[in-house]
């Protein structure tokens, strides 16, 4: 049963699975935003859909200083998405920050989250995308970017088996800005490329742009404001895709 105006009768969910690193699952400050507020708008808790609140994807404490849950992306992403389409948006967070993509590989755990998390989602909706940002994890090591495409693919084929073949997928863009410290600008740039040609090789995949997109001050999480902006982007990739 769904509660809390999120109920089945009132019409169909449309749900989004949120998987990645830190930059999906947000590291905003919420001070820095007004909060989204759209009675159209859920999220997946304990099997059953809430309306939304951030943190969306609370993989960290919601407290500190410089790393905690807070504004993501897929705010905007839904609050755009159900005012275009004029029906209940639902998002599943399975992001876990600073996680690499082998660790999003078919068997693994995150994986197998993921998939348990949609089925479970797809009870009571219709699952219609998925929302992915992660890489710099991978930034650091020749092998691990060099390879990142073929990785990908063959996790995100095997979800599409266990999920439905047809499911859009929108790749974030990495930062093109991270803090010189953090030593990531260059794979970075590397990975932007090489997501580019994910999208031309896997079907139904598109990428978000990050260009102007501003970052908190630890150099390396996008700020508030940006993963507004962020989250707008996702929603015109992934509008695209679905009109196709």
């Amino acid at each position: 049963m769904l509660k809390d105006g999120c109920e089945a009768g009132t019409g169909v969910i449309r749900s989004f699975l949120m998987i990645g690193q830190s930059n999906m699952a947000g590291r905003g400050e919420f001070a820095d935003v007004e909060p989204i507020r759209n009675d159209l708008c859920c999220m997946l808790r304990m099997g059953r859909w809430q309306p939304m609140s951030e943190p969306i994807n609370p993989d960290r404490a919601i407290s500190g200083i410089l790393y905690h849950s807070g504004v993501g992306l897929a705010a905007s992403f839904a609050d755009e998405m159900a005012k275009h389409t004029n029906t209940k948006i639902g998002l599943i967070p399975c992001a876990d920050g600073g996680t690499s993509l082998s660790q999003w590989m078919p068997g693994e755990i995150l994986f197998d989250h993921a998939v348990m998390q949609a089925k479970l989602a797809r009870r009571t909706s219709v699952l219609s995308g998925i929302l992915w940002h992660q890489g710099e994890a991978d930034c650091g090591s020749d092998e691990r970017v060099n390879s990142y495409k073929e990785r990908f693919i063959t996790m995100i084929t095997r979800m599409r088996q266990e999920l439905g073949s047809d499911i859009p997928v929108v790749i974030g863009e990495l930062s093109r800005s991270y803090a010189p410290k953090h030593n990531l600008n260059e794979d970075a740039a590397r990975l932007n490329k090489i997501f580019c040609e994910i999208a031309e090789e896997l079907p139904c995949c598109a990428v978000a742009c990050s260009e102007g997109l501003t970052m908190k001050p630890d150099g390396v999480h996008f700020d508030a404001a940006a993963c507004r902006v962020f989250g707008v982007r996702y929603f015109e990739k992934m509008l695209c895709l679905q009109s196709r």
